[in-house]
């Protein structure tokens, strides 16, 4: 005879629900919440699940600008050597939040190598952006130079942010106008492309375009997830440096 269920006596949630749930979570206290409740679970854990349970839990301290949690969290992540590229990249954020840039750009040189060929270029177009904000134009060229080899649908995001180098350190680039049109017409002109848009649009002395560009890239990126305002902050911080500079701009006179 079947005995019938007593109440209060439900199921424990096995950690891919409670994965789910984290991923789902609107707040990051919730989120970590989910995610330490998954990794706690007495149910089996696949070395998978537990990494992507680590990776919510991750997620949660950098919204909560918990670096050094973050960082701790990440290392957990590379143990465990799933998806190690992505682990690496994730390391390198909690590491820029601490202000240990050495440490970030070691992290991207490694995931740059362990990762497949879909994700190289991703990669090392990262380590160009970190060297390049840090005014390490020579080795920004050589990350970028790469990464533009590896690139496909992104290629002329890339290829703008090498000319940026390569302005930065003195070098000619003649062909600024292309290449601007160029990630201008394409898709990876969106989102963060605004930001290097409105670096070419400043270098070219069109301060209209740049400050355009530059404010639709801060508003977008400091009024959406934390996270990725956390991600962005170098650039939000050198976007926001370049719009103080440029001129105010002129109010048209009212005609008659």
């Amino acid at each position: 005879m079947r005995m019938s269920p007593t109440r209060g006596s439900a199921a424990e949630p096995s950690p891919e629900h409670l994965l789910r749930k984290a991923t789902l979570a609107r707040t990051s206290g919730l989120r970590a919440k989910y995610a330490q409740r998954g990794l706690d679970s007495s149910g089996s854990l696949s070395r998978t699940t537990r990494a992507m349970l680590l990776r919510q839990l991750y997620l949660s301290h950098m919204e909560g600008r918990r670096f050094d949690e973050a960082r701790a969290v990440a290392e957990q992540m590379l143990q465990l050597e799933v998806m190690p590229d992505v682990a690496r990249q994730d390391a390198a954020r909690a590491c820029l939040g601490v202000g240990d840039r050495n440490g970030a750009l070691a992290h991207l040189r490694l995931a740059s190598r362990v990762s497949p060929p879909s994700r190289r270029a991703f990669h090392l177009w990262t380590l160009g952006s970190v060297l390049y904000l840090a005014g390490r134009h020579e080795e920004a060229i050589g990350a970028l130079s790469r990464a533009f080899r590896w690139g496909t649908t992104d290629r002329p995001l890339y290829q703008a942010q090498l000319a940026l180098s390569r302005l930065a350190k003195g070098e000619p680039v003649t062909d600024l106008a292309e290449i601007r049109e160029r990630l201008s017409d394409s898709p990876c002109g969106q989102g963060y492309g605004q930001f290097v848009l409105g670096e070419l649009a400043h270098a070219a002395g069109d301060d209209e375009a740049a400050r355009d560009y530059l404010r639709g890239f801060v508003k977008r990126s400091t009024s959406g997830r934390v996270a990725l305002a956390v991600a962005l902050e170098g650039e939000i911080t050198r976007a926001r440096e370049i719009l103080s500079r440029l001129p105010r701009k002129r109010r048209k006179k009212p005609v008659g």
